[in-house]
């Protein structure tokens, strides 16, 4: 493979992943990373937080947790003790950038009213495209730094925690939760601290602000506050698409507010060249599922098989879109594959030519959990 040049913007889990399967494809990858440390959201999260997905399934397939670690849910020094051990055991440290921020990007080499009638991915179905186009980036160096938070999920059990007590029973089913990845684990002592009046919920569709601190909606005084934290998490979407200088980018990369993200494989926008999105989609055991794609991704960087048409490719997107709305509802823009974990994985086997019935036997197939360990050799038939 000729060496290409392969910029990742962050250094999280699925920036470290991708550095590393481009360095074994021969690739030259450089991760730009805004903070002075690696690890993404682990990297600066509140002290109390810890992973929400059961260790075992939380880890990259050929780089076990060590021996030490023992816990269940080891807490984010573990993880980000993890993350650097990987990075250095297969050399991306070096190839990270820290204390550089990508402010934009622009596609420059084919106008866009070329690229709105391709028929193929970059004009060819292939990795790079047909070479007459390119990404610039606006990289930004400097000491400015952003906080950043983890809102991570895993399915804990509802029926042995005393949600209905709390009112705390959400207005969705546990299935639908389930669907979108909408359950998390309870934190440490929190009904303990309920019951003892420490920690005190109140549900409010909208609030405002006042001199004493915040009023509720339905209430007649004020909730009397010091500080106020927002735990509103973010927009992804908004996230992705304020990357792009292009309107015609910015128009088209998120979709409407009444369609899924349409992105192929959950990675891939049809209408945008040489440019893959690793991370937006959720699973059950993210960074599990986040490394398989990164592995179908370079495996056809490194030219193991070519992207469909733009045209199947965008039938493609819309039968997820129906599956999301039909099973996901009103969060259908969470773009979560966590019911359809196994059968997304078989289809990214298949792509890459690979068996995806990974157990070793009829029974074991039907009766054992998949997990990281079952993808650690993927080889084409």
């Amino acid at each position: 493979m000729e060496t290409k040049r392969v910029a990742i913007v962050g250094a999280g889990v699925s920036g470290l992943a991708a550095c590393k399967h481009l360095l074994e494809r021969g690739c030259r990858p450089v991760v730009f990373e805004a903070d002075t440390v690696l690890g993404g959201v682990w990297a600066r999260p509140p002290e109390c937080t810890a992973l929400q997905t059961p260790r075992p399934m939380y880890q990259y397939s050929d780089f076990p947790w060590p021996e030490s670690v023992t816990e269940v849910f080891p807490d984010h020094r573990q993880v980000m003790h993890y993350l650097d051990a990987y990075a250095r055991h297969f050399g991306v440290l070096d190839c990270v950038r820290f204390g550089l921020r990508v402010l934009g990007m622009e596609y420059v080499g084919v106008s866009e009213e070329k690229l709105a009638v391709w028929e193929e991915w970059g004009g060819s179905g292939e990795a790079f495209g047909s070479g007459s186009g390119e990404w610039r980036l606006k990289v930004a160096n400097g000491d400015d730094h952003v906080e950043r938070w983890i809102f991570s999920k895993f399915a804990e059990s509802y029926y042995s925690i005393p949600m209905k007590k709390y009112d705390m029973v959400p207005d969705h089913s546990l299935f639908e939760a389930l669907v979108t990845c909408l359950i998390a684990i309870t934190p440490k002592d929190h009904y303990k601290r309920l019951e003892e009046g420490s920690i005190i919920l109140k549900k409010s569709k909208t609030f405002s602000f006042c001199k004493e601190g915040v009023l509720l909606e339905g209430e007649s005084s004020p909730t009397k506050s010091d500080i106020v934290i927002f735990g509103t998490g973010f927009k992804g979407d908004r996230k992705i698409k304020d990357m792009f200088t292009s309107e015609y980018f910015q128009k088209i990369v998120v979709g409407s507010t009444s369609t899924t993200v349409p992105l192929y494989r959950e990675c891939i926008h049809p209408k945008i060249p040489q440019l893959a999105v690793i991370g937006y989609s959720e699973s059950l055991a993210n960074l599990y599922t986040t490394e398989l794609r990164v592995k179908w991704l370079t495996h056809f960087m490194d030219g193991g098989f070519r992207l469909p048409s733009v045209q199947a490719m965008q039938r493609d997107v819309l039968e997820w879109d129906k599956f999301m709305k039909r099973y996901s509802r009103v969060y259908f823009r969470r773009s979560c594959i966590g019911i359809l974990n196994i059968w997304y994985n078989d289809q990214l086997c298949k792509d890459m030519g690979c068996n995806p019935r990974r157990k070793k036997g009829f029974f074991a197939e039907l009766s054992e959990v998949y997990g990281p360990g079952d993808y650690v050799n993927l080889h084409p038939k």
